[in-house]
């Protein structure tokens, strides 16, 4: 099956269910008839700007990161409750901001980051434990720097 059926599929699944993990995710798309591995399956989850959340209960479920960040206010109070899960240090090096997180919670983080939509961050990119944050200026950098250690 096609690329394009896969990720609409994907979108479904993620849409209306709670999926908790990749190894999930891979079980509702072979019931489906697509046949995947993690590796693709973690690209199109980073194609699609999908990211971990938690409910109220603490349970952690994938959800579209365009969708979860409507409400500004929202994002804000999810950037710190996502800071203090996952962030073990925030440096400054002139206009970049290198988060340092647990293993496998950049990719959460970064997509937080760029839900809370600062003006002063041009952009992220995230690995598996880091995070590089390119700022507008050094002095845009600090502020955000600050704000961050705050959380």
């Amino acid at each position: 099956m096609s690329r394009s059926l896969r990720l609409k599929a994907i979108r479904e699944l993620i849409s209306n269910n709670k999926i908790t993990s990749q190894e999930n995710l891979i079980k509702e798309l072979k019931k489906r008839g697509f046949e995947v591995t993690q590796a693709t399956v973690s690209r199109d989850i980073q194609y699609l700007n999908v990211i971990k959340v938690r409910d109220a209960s603490k349970n952690e479920f994938y959800a579209f990161s365009n969708n979860y960040f409507s409400d500004p206010k929202y994002g804000l109070n999810k950037l710190k409750i996502k800071f203090k899960e996952s962030v073990i240090s925030v440096q400054i090096a002139n206009n970049i901001i290198v988060i340092k997180t647990n293993p496998g919670e950049a990719q959460g983080v970064a997509a937080v980051v760029d839900g809370s939509n600062f003006k002063e961050i041009l952009g992220t990119v995230a690995g598996d434990d880091t995070i590089i944050c390119v700022a507008e200026n050094n002095e845009s950098a600090q502020k955000i720097t600050e704000l961050f250690k705050t959380f």
